[in-house]
């Protein structure tokens, strides 16, 4: 099994797979962020581990399956030269899945009540319920990924060591990640909009509309980076307050 290792090709393969996974898992990060928030405070962070083993095991499942995968792009459905596989039915049922639930989320952002009323919600999912959803929509998001991977490597154990590392650096970022969404409502609002956009991104890839991950990239670095000097703004602003009284 380590005998791969000795190729340096194969070391490259690793680093660029490890980097694409940390990369394009970011929106899932995100997403699992937002998601566990709901759930009440004792049981957020165990919702966010449960939920990073479950993006573990889709993504390791869809590895060993990809034979299965790659039939998914085969038409299943052809009208007047338009095709429709059973990827496109996941990407389109997953972008309105997401562009729903971002949008309730905007709505319990905006029209919640206190942190009081949060903690006793009715409403408030379940721990299996949200490690569900984040197992789903990681499905989802690691479809492209996955096939991107195979395209990369020829080898499964180099596939799934990148999973395992991208996996690990996201465990030690959930947290951070998690209490800064939180504690800035208006980067969680940014991170909703930004779950907004992936979501018509994945349902114009259904429609075989493909939108460059490179400009939706770009939109949300720029957006960061606005949002950054509005907290900077703030902070600078709050610390001359302090000062002058």
């Amino acid at each position: 099994m380590f005998e791969i290792f000795s190729n340096p090709e194969n070391w490259a393969s690793l680093l660029t797979l490890t980097v694409l996974e940390i990369v394009l898992g970011v929106d899932n990060l995100i997403f699992l962020s937002i998601l566990a928030s709901r759930l009440p405070r004792e049981k957020q962070r165990l919702g966010r581990r449960l939920g990073l083993g479950a993006a573990l095991m889709t993504r390791l499942a869809l590895l060993a399956s990809i034979a299965w995968i790659v039939t998914l792009r085969e038409p299943i459905v052809t009208y007047d030269g338009f095709g429709v596989s059973w990827r496109d039915i996941i990407l389109f049922v997953g972008g309105l899945f997401l562009i729903a639930k971002s949008t309730l989320e905007i709505h319990h952002a905006v029209e919640g009540g206190d942190e009081r009323a949060h903690e006793i919600d009715t409403k408030v999912p379940g721990l299996w319920s949200v490690v569900t959803q984040i197992g789903l929509i990681d499905i989802i998001f690691s479809l492209d990924t996955v096939m991107t991977a195979v395209g990369m490597s020829d080898h499964f154990e180099i596939m799934a060591f990148a999973v395992l590392a991208a996996v690990g650096v996201m465990v030690f970022a959930a947290e951070p990640l998690a209490h800064f969404i939180e504690e800035h409502p208006t980067v969680k609002m940014l991170a909703l909009s930004f779950l907004m956009l992936i979501g018509v991104s994945l349902i114009a890839d259904a429609l075989h509309f493909h939108i460059p991950k490179a400009y939706l990239y770009f939109a949300v670095a720029f957006s960061i980076g606005v949002e950054s000097l509005n907290l900077w703004a703030t902070k600078r602003r709050n610390d001359r307050d302090e000062v002058s009284h």
